[in-house]
């Protein structure tokens, strides 16, 4: 809409409705004055009630009448008033209606005065829905007498009422007076409170929106009468008070253990906190602000079609998962074990403040999500819609991809004749706050930044992905060759594997298997286990996917180089049999310059192992799903002002949100991961076999996955404590100093709250959340060997390192070079189409005439590489508010100056692991820092400009 015009709008509004209420209000003039404050309420209903009855007497003036018929009109452009030709001012207006509404004073008693400033953002005015709604709050402020209200709360008791003491309220005045910006931004309003001498320090207030619409609060600063400042960190949606069941509570930055919380702050500590669990009943509004957990029962959409069902996954021996939060949302008519989904792009309930703000650039990417599943297939199989360009013939058309898509997009934009899923995949280019593209489908690092295009497919860029790629926390030292499988033999064939020594002895540079396991020069990524239970599934769908489970073994060189030796690919016995299941090796060729395109394949079945692990596990299972339980557990059991709190939200932020749009976009049924990764419907069943036989919390953290891994020994000598068995392994090496900088600053901050260990056993709130997180969040594996018990400091340092290792750097680790490395099809193919043939066979063949064709034919369709090239671009993308490790949005997050000189400390030693990375990644003698692709490694470099860069690691899951 025109500004012009909702200007002008307006100018109607005040003729309109605003002059009616004029006389109503002379009316009433001689009426208030002299009257107790006692009367005003009697008063105020009276005027409000000839208020109306001049509202349907009253006729439209003339120029409100011209206005409606389209005439012209002088106006400026400027204050809102001098639209008007109305003589009656709004100034005069809001005194006269100040004897309604009571004077923010304290009367009859000895009193002081604490000068305030609150900083909010109104509803966004130009937002499509939101048009009028700042109208609205002016009419309900200036002359319908709903206000928002503060009101402080001591620290100290009054023992009249046995909570804090409280303070007069006081009105948010010059709403209507204050600017109304075409977007968000922060408007200030002065405020001054009265209250009693021995009132006490301010601990706390209370917020009352009488307002139609919600506004987003962001701070409350006071300013004492000794000059000291006391700030109030809200950053929280202020909806109409009808919609809670109490006033909304905010504390100061002063934060506190439960024995040690001020009398006066107690109810309002517990109250807080039982408003934020709920009842668990009832289906949740947009307002709400109740955290709770549910089962993942929410993934299928039976009722629509009943090849849609899928399993719940959580509170079962079979499928066990960690929750999400609960929706409440009605059961499905024909499963009454799943939850009704939501319908077309409407988001799905987490509390309102988790949500991302719908003009940042974040909202912009989760929208483009949304959209990336509702439109994007569509729109994709009308672009390739001839059966013959299903799969690729050759890598430059791939390549040729890019451009196509790119001006495709643009073309088609500009075409009146547009079809309606073309017309889809054109509004995908949502424009950032910046005006930036989010969808731009550049070249993909692995294949334009090194002289070679076709790099990638060295030997020994596929082994050093495995250490320095998107996936570098599954390879680990072998022990014993050939590798053993621990699936039960009566059920998945013999354990034995196909592998010998004879497969591998000539590549180990003199070696024999016995010398080079005991050198610890043997390593493997072994996806037997994994891959093997659910292949028949995988394999049996009618033109589905053919794929194996690999295992690939790998030497470390005299050269400290990584590479491959071996792969062999399995296929468990089929179905009702007693035949054995299926082995076959594969060897490098011997002359490094002949190309073997079966071992090209073979290559690519791992890479397609290896990809759908990444995104199944290693990213959404270990981090997203992960997560979420410590976020609904952290707002049900810690309190706004315990210390715990404020340390954990900002590695929290945005996480439920995009979790929320996954459950919707990418691993629902139908969704995105389901049309075009390797398990396709049974994707997220696979994610749950591996959190009930592998996932222990404990291992979640850096030294001990690298230690169960055997990837590193431990040395006491160390910084680390540990020591690698290959040095240049850029994950690990890079995660260290990450980890450690993160355990130090854990450290720092727990010394200054928890005195002793005793403490740490005596806070209720804290043993209350890591109990639910254990037995209800993760209620599944509440057995689990891999809990930490909370009974010393030292523990609880474990535990929030780990959090927060898994919120930053695990999280950046496997998504923000998705672009880089899975933006290119066949380097991280995420779907297999074909088994690769015997020798002399009719498609062997094929692969001698044509192999480019024949290799790319074998991996994922021209529909499903452009939908995880654009989906990945979208992950892999930065907003231009993410906050970084060793930053804080939020500067006033604490008043206590030890915590403010550790927190700078930590920052510091971000800003020096950066500086330590870049001169890394110059290093020539550590060559997997860039391989052969020449793709420096820089997905654990804490900060980053906006966009697709291939590196920083924000505080949270953001994206």
């Amino acid at each position: 809409m025109n500004v012009a015009v909702l200007i002008e709008s307006r100018a109607v509004f005040q003729d309109l409705v605003i002059m009616p209420y004029v006389s109503a209000v002379f009316f009433q003039i001689d009426l208030v004055h002299g009257f107790a404050v006692n009367d005003r309420h009697r008063l105020r209903k009276t005027w409000r009630s000839n208020v109306q009855k001049s509202l349907k007497t009253s006729r439209v003036t003339a120029t409100a009448r011209s206005k409606l018929h389209g005439k012209p009109r002088k106006t400026s452009v400027g204050p809102i008033q001098s639209v008007s030709t109305n003589p009656f001012s709004f100034k005069i207006l809001k005194e006269l209606a100040s004897k309604f509404f009571g004077h923010n004073t304290v009367q009859d008693r000895e009193s002081v005065q604490i000068n305030a400033t609150i900083i909010l953002e109104k509803k966004s005015f130009l937002k499509l829905l939101d048009i009028g709604a700042d109208l609205v709050d002016d009419v309900d402020d200036v002359l319908a007498g709903r206000r928002v209200t503060l009101q402080l709360i001591s620290a100290e008791v009054d023992p009249e009422t046995d909570t804090g003491k409280v303070s007069n309220k006081v009105v948010l005045n010059d709403w209507y007076g204050s600017r109304d910006e075409i977007e968000q931004s922060d408007i200030k309003y002065k405020l001054q409170f009265e209250v009693d001498r021995e009132f006490g320090l301010p601990g706390a207030f209370l917020v009352q929106n009488q307002h139609h619409n919600e506004f987003y609060l962001k701070t409350l600063i006071l300013e004492m009468p000794d000059q000291s400042i006391i700030q109030f960190p809200c950053n929280s949606w202020i909806y109409n008070m009808y919609k809670y069941s109490g006033d909304r509570v905010f504390f100061s930055n002063k934060v506190y253990l439960p024995d040690d919380t001020p009398v006066g702050l107690w109810k309002l500590r517990e109250q807080e906190l039982m408003m934020l669990r709920g009842d668990g009943k009832g289906e949740r509004q947009e307002w709400d602000r109740i955290y709770d957990y549910d089962t993942y029962n929410d993934l299928g959409n039976p009722d629509h079609d009943k090849s849609l069902l899928r399993p719940v996954l959580g509170k079962s021996e079979e499928f066990p998962y960690p929750r999400r939060c609960r929706t409440g949302r009605a059961p499905c008519v024909t499963d009454p074990l799943s939850e009704s989904p939501v319908s077309g792009l409407a988001d799905i309930y987490i509390p309102r403040d988790e949500r991302f703000s719908a003009t940042k650039s974040m909202g912009f990417l989760a929208d483009t999500v949304k959209a990336a599943a509702h439109n994007l297939l569509p729109a994709l199989e009308s672009l390739f819609e001839q059966p013959a360009s299903t799969d690729f013939g050759s890598f430059r058309e791939l390549k040729e991809l890019y451009d196509e898509i790119r001006d495709f997009v643009k073309q088609k934009g500009k075409n009146k004749s547009t079809t309606a899923a073309e017309q889809k995949l054109f509004d995908l280019r949502t424009q950032d706050e910046a005006g930036q593209d989010i969808l731009e489908f550049p070249i993909p690092q692995v294949i334009c930044d090194s002289e070679d295009e076709n790099a990638w497919m060295r030997d020994e860029e596929f082994a050093r992905q495995m250490l320095a790629g998107l996936n570098p926390m599954v390879i680990e030292r072998l022990e014993v060759f050939p590798p053993k499988s621990k699936l039960n033999p009566g059920i998945y064939g013999t354990h034995t594997s196909a592998l010998t020594a004879s497969h591998i002895k000539g590549q180990l540079e003199g070696l024999t298997v016995e010398q080079a396991l005991e050198n610890k020069k043997l390593f493997t990524v072994d996806y037997y286990d994994i891959y093997i239970p659910s292949l028949n599934k995988i394999n049996s769908e009618h033109k589905g996917p053919k794929s194996y489970a690999s295992r690939t073994i790998f030497f470390y060189t005299k050269e400290n180089i990584l590479k491959p030796v071996a792969i062999e690919l399995c296929l468990p016995p089929p179905p009702n049999t007693i035949e054995p299941g299926y082995k076959r090796v594969f060897v490098p060729p011997l002359s490094g310059n002949t190309k073997d395109w079966l071992w090209e394949l073979a290559k690519a079945h791992v890479r397609t192992n290896h990809v759908n692990y990444h995104q199944l596990i290693s990213h959404w299972l270990e981090t997203h799903a992960t997560v979420e339980p410590f976020i609904i557990a952290t707002h049900r059991q810690l309190s706004a002002i315990h210390p715990l709190n404020p340390f954990l939200l900002p590695h929290f932020k945005n996480t439920m949100s995009i979790n929320s749009q996954a459950r919707k976009a990418l691993i629902s049924a139908n969704g995105i991961i389901e049309k075009c990764f390797l398990p396709r419907n049974h994707s997220i069943e696979t994610s749950a076999a591996i959190y009930k036989e592998y996932w222990h919390f404990d291992e979640l953290s850096l030294p001990k996955d690298l230690l169960k891994r055997k990837m590193a020994l431990p040395d006491a000598t160390s910084k680390y404590q540990l020591k690698l068995i290959i040095e240049d392994y850029p994950y690990a090496h890079d995660g260290l100093e990450i980890w450690n900088t993160l355990r130090e600053w854990v450290h720092d901050y727990i010394h200054i709250y928890y005195k002793d260990d005793a403490t740490i056993k005596l806070d209720s709130e804290l043993q209350t959340w890591w109990n639910e997180i254990r037995t209800v969040g993760h209620g599944d594996k509440k057995h689990d060997i891999g809990w930490i018990k909370l009974e010393t400091r030292e523990n609880l340092e474990d535990i929030l390192t780990t959090i927060i290792w898994i919120s930053s750097a695990h999280h950046a680790a496997v998504n923000f070079g998705q672009y880089a490395y899975a933006g290119y099809m066949p380097n991280s193919p995420t779907c297999a189409q074909r088994f690769i043939p015997d020798y002399d066979s009719v498609e062997h063949f094929q692969i001698v005439e044509n192999p480019e064709k024949y290799f790319l034919s074998t991996l994922s369709t021209k529909v499903q590489a452009t939908t995880v090239m654009t989906t990945v671009e979208i992950l892999s993308t930065h907003s231009t508010e993410e906050e970084y490790l060793g930053e804080r949005a939020i500067k006033c997050w604490t008043d206590n100056q030890e915590v403010i000189a550790a927190f700078d400390k930590f920052s510091s030693k971000v800003k020096d692991i950066e500086k330590l990375i870049t001169n890394r990644n110059e290093n020539p003698e550590l060559k997997h820092r860039r391989g052969p692709a020449n793709v420096p490694y820089t997905l654990l470099h804490p900060s980053s400009p906006p966009g697709v860069t291939g590196k920083g690691v924000p505080n949270s899951i953001s994206i």
